[in-house]
């Protein structure tokens, strides 16, 4: 037997459990699909695609759309799917029927990182009954589960705001820390654009003493399930991550970085932090250090 857990496995659900529970009351499932296409904005990094259509030609029965670009961030920012006030973003959820007494299941179509982001949201904002549908719309596409192209609707809920405002950081917080050897920062992005050779962020490379966690080696490449927690955690201790240690993820945008913080999250971490806005607020200030490998 391994010796690593999750510690919430109602974090965590498969499609077997999901598919049982369609029809209980209290259940608000939503599909997270949004895409991310590089090199084909004039403004960022990537253009942001909603999964609308998507959701639209076939989802889980029952399931509802979050759009994150067009609902859950803030549209006063230069940079794409920064976070709105928790205000903003637990009304937002309240108005999908996430409630006291709600259980949300999210998932997402070709990566597991939207589903962890609004995940990682709903724990910022104090919601603890939020899980990931493991495989995401892929497996259980796959698996030959129902699909429905019925839109999905729950009425609103009352929502009650407990915020942790520790769980994302700003640019500062990541500044101070670099250096400080209680201090891990990870960065969820490829190889190549952690290493500079990949220069689709402007400045190449990354913060300066971050290690590479790439969120997608976290993941099975088949089905898109995540790895056994004995794997998760070799992978995060090879990294120099530890327990004893203050953890700061890192990617493009604060999407990827959500999925290493999750899984760090239910292998018992308790002091993680996620930075929004990542590497498109980084590279984009000449003032911020950055290195290469």
């Amino acid at each position: 037997m391994g010796k690593e857990s999750f510690q919430n496995p109602r974090a965590l659900v498969a499609g077997d459990w999901l598919e049982a529970h369609l029809s209980d009351p209290e259940i608000r499932i939503f599909d997270c699909t949004s895409f991310l296409r590089y090199g084909e904005s004039d403004d960022h990094p990537y253009l942001y695609v909603s999964g609308r259509a998507a959701y639209d030609a076939g989802h889980i029965p029952g399931a509802a759309h979050l759009d994150l670009q067009g609902e859950f961030s803030n549209p006063e920012s230069p940079y794409l799917m920064t976070l709105p006030s928790a205000e903003a973003a637990a009304d937002a959820f309240a108005r999908h029927g996430v409630a006291e007494g709600t259980r949300v299941v999210l998932y997402t179509r070709e990566s597991m990182q939207r589903a962890t982001r609004f995940w990682w949201m709903l724990r910022w904002l104090g919601f603890d009954e939020a899980a990931v549908l493991d495989g995401g719309y892929d497996k259980w596409f796959a698996d030959g589960r129902p699909i429905s192209t019925e839109p999905g609707k729950y009425p609103r809920g009352q929502f009650a705001l407990n915020p942790r405002p520790d769980v994302f950081v700003g640019k500062d917080e990541v500044l101070a820390a670099i250096g400080e050897e209680d201090t891990c920062t990870i960065n969820a992005l490829s190889p190549n654009l952690h290493s500079g050779a990949d220069p689709s962020y402007g400045r190449r490379g990354h913060i300066p003493g971050s290690v590479n966690v790439y969120a997608s080696d976290l993941l099975n490449p088949k089905t898109l399930e995540m790895l056994s927690p004995d794997e998760v955690g070799e992978i995060f201790r090879r990294a120099g991550a530890t327990p004893d240690k203050r953890i700061i993820t890192y990617c493009g945008g604060g999407i990827a970085a959500t999925l290493d913080a999750f899984l760090l999250h239910q292998l018992g971490y308790r002091n993680v932090s996620v930075y929004d806005n990542s590497m498109s607020e980084w590279a984009a200030d000449p003032d911020l250090p950055i290195e290469t490998d």
